[in-house]
Parts: structure tokens; C-alpha cells; sequence
């Protein structure tokens, strides 16, 4: 008994000390845990490359790897380019959203029987009311500095990553003198390769098709911004769960204050959710099948977790990081159960 109660001190007390050293170094470690994952993104786009008849096959690996790598800056280009351009657009409307944001105020405060009717003045002294504007421009300065050397950071991992690649079979095989450590390690290494590419793979290619599907829609009924408005439901439905919502949330609101309350609201809001259903509750459980193995509850507690010690990047970082721990807890003895606990199915492998 004292033993287990040693185990479980130790533990926690190590549990909260990683906790403490990942949000002090989140600086250091975001743009390091965003590579890593950039590397399975362009190791999975140069095997689709290696399977192009003829050329493909005659291609060295690191040539490979460097049409992957162009080919996945080219599509962040592209994205970046339409949400620059689309930006620049919503500053030109941003005049129309204030009266449109003004006449959907005054609607829903005459249908809740408010006497005094609201005007500008009013709702923008309530706006300000909820957060400093000095907080809300320091915020925004913060993020348009710090994104920039993230990606240069990330993009310099990513090429030293990528130049290493080859010769870490050799540095695992160098890695211990016992044989069978050597072959544990590497195949926790595989298993956490497999299973993180298929999901990153399948994930991207569902976070797409929700992007491509809710913009045949919300071009259809004429909404504003929708290449925006795509790109933004492709990013957030990384998320899980909360990513659905946004997804559905974000358009429907500025739908209603191009449209009000209208039959392309109410067949936008249907469509988007549909989308979001089928996708997050039909394709999504057959394509995904156990790929990761975690639970709900599980990816629900990352998600809160991660967000809590990294913001939004730790929400778009939470079920791969996750799966990661899950899949190294199994191969201990003494966290083995806490990993079959984590599991969706109990069956975590290992040992």
C-alpha cells in the first residue's frame, strides 16, 4: 500500500512538473512540437510523390522530400494569400457589418420587448465595456510579431529535420547495446509514426473536404467572405468537437448581418450543420476507425489541458500529443493502466 501511494506521489508530483516546464517553455517547444508535425504532413506528401508513374520511383528520398516540402509552402501560400485578400475585403464592408450589426441589435431588442432601443453609441460603449481596447491592441500586436518568427523558426526546424531524417534508423540502431531495447524503442517509434501520419492524413483530408463542402454552400447563397469563412472551418475543425461548432457558429453569425433573418440564413445554418454531422459523425468515425485509440473523455480532458497550457495551438496540438503519451504509457509496466484507461477500445498493445 505504501508502495502504490509512493508511485502515485511520484507521479503526480512529475506529472505537474512536465505540466510547469511545458507552459514556461511553450516559446521554445510550440514551434519545435509544429515542425515535428509539418515533417508528417511533408513526409506523406513525398510518398504520394513517390507513387507518380515514372518519375516518381527515380526520385532520390531527399528529392522527394523537397518537392514535398515545396509543394506543401506552395498551399500555405495560397491559403495565406485568399485570407490576406479576404481581409482587406471585410475592411471595405466593415462599414455595412456596423449598420447591418445595429439593425440585428434593435430586432432582437424590440422581439425581447426592450423599451429603450438601442443605438450605435450604445452598443459600442457595451462592446468596450467587456475589454480594454489598449488589452485588445496589445493582443493583436503580440500575435502579428510573434507569428511571423514562428514560422521562420518552424520552417528552419522543419529543413534540419528533414536533412536528419535519414539517418535516424541508424542512430536508434546505435542507440543502446542491448538488442531487444533497441527494438522496443523502435517499435514505439513505428507505432507512434503509423498512427500519427494516418491520422494527420485522414484528418487533413476530412478538414478539407468540410472546407470545400461548406463553401459550395455559403457561395451558393451568396455569403461574403467565403473563401474565408472555408479556410477557417477547414483550420478549426482540427479541434475537436469545439472545431464543429465554430465551424457552423462563425458563418451563420455574419450571415446574419448580411441577411438578417432571411431563407438563406435559415438554409445556411441547415446546410453547415448538416455538413458538420455527416462529416464529424459519419465519415469521420468510419475513416478514422481506431487510428489513435483514445476515448471521448479522453480527447475532451487533452483538449482542455493542452488548451490550458498552450492556448489555441495546444487545442490543434491536444489528440496527436495525446495519442503520443498514450502510446509510450502502454509500453511501461507502471503507466500501462492509466493508458488502457485513456483508450477508446482497452486494447493499447505493447509489452
Amino acid at each position: 500500500m505504501n508502495h502504490r501511494l509512493q508511485a502515485v506521489t511520484y507521479g503526480t508530483v512529475l506529472t505537474l512538473a512536465a505540466g510547469f516546464v511545458l507552459w514556461i517553455g511553450q516559446s521554445v517547444l510550440l514551434p519545435i512540437a509544429f515542425s515535428i508535425l509539418a515533417v508528417y504532413v511533408i513526409v506523406g506528401t513525398s510518398n504520394l510523390v513517390s507513387r507518380v508513374p515514372w518519375l516518381g520511383s527515380r526520385l532520390h528520398s531527399s528529392v522527394q522530400y523537397a518537392v514535398g516540402f515545396l509543394l506543401v509552402c506552395a498551399a500555405l501560400a495560397a491559403t495565406f494569400w485568399l485570407v490576406a485578400a479576404d481581409l482587406g475585403r471585410a475592411v471595405e464592408l466593415a462599414p455595412r457589418y456596423q449598420e447591418s450589426l445595429l439593425a440585428t441589435v434593435q430586432s432582437l431588442s424590440a422581439l425581447l420587448g426592450i423599451e429603450a432601443e438601442p443605438t450605435w453609441a450604445t452598443v459600442r460603449q457595451y462592446l468596450l465595456a467587456q475589454g480594454s481596447p489598449q488589452r485588445l491592441l496589445g493582443y493583436s500586436a503580440v500575435i502579428l510579431t510573434s507569428v511571423p518568427s514562428l514560422l521562420i523558426v518552424s520552417v528552419l526546424y522543419v529543413v534540419f529535420l528533414l536533412i536528419e531524417l535519414d539517418t535516424v534508423p541508424r542512430k536508434l540502431a546505435n542507440l543502446s547495446q542491448d538488442p531487444a531495447a533497441v527494438a522496443r524503442v523502435q517499435k514505439i517509434i513505428t507505432s507512434v509514426n503509423e498512427r500519427i501520419g494516418t491520422y494527420l492524413a485522414l484528418k487533413t483530408f476530412l478538414c478539407v473536404l468540410t472546407g470545400v463542402l461548406s463553401w459550395l454552400a455559403m457561395a451558393w447563397v451568396g455569403l461574403e467572405l467565403a473563401s474565408f469563412f472555408a479556410i477557417l472551418i477547414a483550420l478549426v475543425n482540427y479541434i475537436p468537437y469545439l472545431g464543429s461548432f465554430l465551424g457552423v457558429f462563425v458563418p451563420v453569425s455574419f450571415g446574419l448581418l448580411q441577411f438578417g433573418f432571411s431563407s438563406e440564413l435559415l438554409f445556411l445554418l441547415v446546410v453547415l450543420a448538416a455538413v458538420q454531422f455527416t462529416i464529424g459523425s459519419v465519415l469521420d468515425p468510419w475513416l478514422m476507425a481506431n487510428s489513435l485509440n483514445l476515448s471521448p473523455f479522453a480527447i475532451l480532458a487533452s483538449l482542455a489541458a493542452w488548451s490550458a497550457l498552450w492556448g489555441i495551438a495546444g487545442a490543434f496540438l491536444a489528440v496527436p500529443l495525446t495519442a503520443c503519451i498514450v502510446m509510450v504509457m502502454a509500453e511501461s509496466k507502471g503507466t500501462r493502466p492509466l493508458a488502457v484507461l485513456l483508450s477508446k477500445t482497452g486494447d493499447v498493445g505493447g509489452q
